[in-house]
């Protein structure tokens, strides 16, 4: 999504965000309709929050022998995830040192990446190999040009990558989450159904959605509501790097899951929701779990990379057929009702309601407050 520098965010962000900013669970309203569809506004967000950020980008068996690699769009920005052939995991801007036409696209396996236009071509670090018909260019120096380097780590088996080089240290950010969930041993599970689509909505629409137990016996009547009905959601104290909720699992569910030994009795038999803001939510069971990557493409539409991961080699095929389907079937009941939820929002009828109890509904409060935290003082100073 390309941005514009001339946007001038409403009024109504600053009221609303500096309103909200530490108040309580029991005098929480949904935001009014123009956070979900206003273009200065999600200029502000693309700008702060996904470009400042550390933002998901995938697993890291995606890309898990040297030479492996995808590329991606971020807001606008070419980028390419690659494992060197050196055995480091690294980002780099992908955009040709020459004319700036986009390198690699797609994803597999490289021994190096050849501009289409030029035929320059760099290796998997980045470092520029060859460049036909520069050696009489008096100022060039092809072993000192190489792919601009981003900001990459990997946590609990996630690929993160931010374009700010003062971005915090991700690992440091991210330790009372590790403490939280550390013993499911995320890294240890493999990623067996991976898809990308483009929904109808605005992201936080998706992010609320995905980390809100108030619909899942409402809308997943026939599939959620079976395994985690509404009636089991708890909430968890939000962090300055997170916000979640869990949900045990119904008779329905075998209580004999194989999963991580460090697991107490309780974690084998709880699911946590976990959204780790901008772009990353994740559902986590003993044996198996979700995760959502988001990109915005425009106020209306968000790129979604969506996958299962899976604990152990027992799963048999039809086992994890079902789960797939299970997954596959609540996504669509979501990708429906939050195109009707976006277009709900545009209306002028629109009136921002009240929030359910924390159990229910506190993680939406907690992700308005994480906005109101990063978000207010840069609408202060734009405003």
């Amino acid at each position: 999504m390309k941005q514009n520098s001339q946007l001038t965010p409403n009024p109504i962000f600053l009221k609303t965000l500096r309103k909200i900013k530490g108040m309580p669970y029991d005098r929480g309203f949904s935001l009014p309709g123009l956070f979900y569809s206003d273009p200065a506004w999600m200029q502000i967000e693309l700008e702060e929050l996904f470009t400042r950020d550390w933002f998901c980008v995938g697993r890291f068996e995606e890309v898990s022998k040297p030479g492996d690699y995808f590329a991606f769009d971020h807001i606008g920005e070419p980028i390419l995830v690659v494992h060197g052939r050196d055995g480091v995991l690294r980002a780099l801007a992908n955009v040709c040192r020459h004319r700036g036409t986009v390198v690699a696209s797609g994803a597999g396996n490289a021994k190096k990446f050849m501009c289409p236009y030029h035929h320059w071509a760099y290796d998997t670090t980045g470092q520029l190999l060859n460049a036909p018909g520069m050696d009489s260019h008096a100022d060039f120096n092809l072993h000192q040009c190489r792919l601009p380097e981003l900001k990459c780590e990997v946590w609990q088996g996630f690929v993160f990558v931010t374009m700010n080089p003062q971005a915090a240290d991700l690992i440091s950010e991210l330790a009372p989450v590790e403490q939280l969930i550390g013993n499911y041993h995320l890294e240890q599970m493999s990623t067996r159904y991976l898809t990308e689509e483009v929904w109808e909505t605005n992201w936080k629409c998706l992010l609320e959605n995905f980390m809100e137990g108030y619909h899942l016996s409402p809308l997943h009547k026939n599939t959620l509501h079976k395994v985690n009905p509404s009636r089991l959601c708890q909430h968890i104290p939000p962090g300055k790097r997170h916000f979640g909720y869990s949900v045990g699992f119904t008779s329905r569910v075998p209580s004999k899951r194989v999963g991580h030994p460090d697991l107490s009795s309780d974690e084998a038999n709880t699911c946590v929701m976990l959204a780790l803001p901008p772009g990353l939510a994740i559902g986590i069971g003993s044996d198996y779990g979700s995760f959502l990557c988001i990109r915005p493409e425009t106020p209306t539409q968000v790129r979604v990379k969506m996958g299962l991961i899976f604990y152990g080699d027992h799963w048999k095929d039809g086992d994890v057929d079902s789960a797939i389907e299970l997954f596959q079937k609540t996504m669509a009941e979501d990708k429906e009702v939050l195109a009707r939820v976006q277009q709900g929002l545009g209306s002028r009828f629109h009136a921002p309601g009240p929030l359910a109890s924390p159990d229910l509904e506190g993680t939406i409060w907690d992700f308005y407050q994480y906005l109101s935290r990063n978000l207010c003082k840069t609408v202060t100073r734009k405003s």
